[in-house]
């Protein structure tokens, strides 16, 4: 199945109606998995040269921001 469209110089272009996006589709979800690949690695590299007392503030600030949206979630739920 195609279907046509024209642009704004009034040329008609043909769209295959299933297809046309796969490839570019693949190929983006590559690029942004390369990516969150690259940026989590640079980011554990700064971790893991963090002072320990800065390590620990990290991990505090991480475990109250985990718990006030667990508290969140379970007032919204009423669990």
């Amino acid at each position: 199945m195609t279907d046509a469209s024209k642009s704004p110089n009034g040329e008609l272009h043909e769209h295959s109606g299933a297809g046309s996006g796969a490839g570019s589709d693949a190929g983006r979800t590559v690029l942004v998995g390369v990516l969150g690949g690259i940026i989590s690695a640079a980011g554990y590299l700064v971790y893991t040269r963090l002072p320990d007392e800065q390590r620990d503030r990290l991990h505090r600030q991480v475990r109250g921001l985990l718990e006030s949206r667990i508290t969140e979630l379970r007032q919204n739920f009423n669990i």
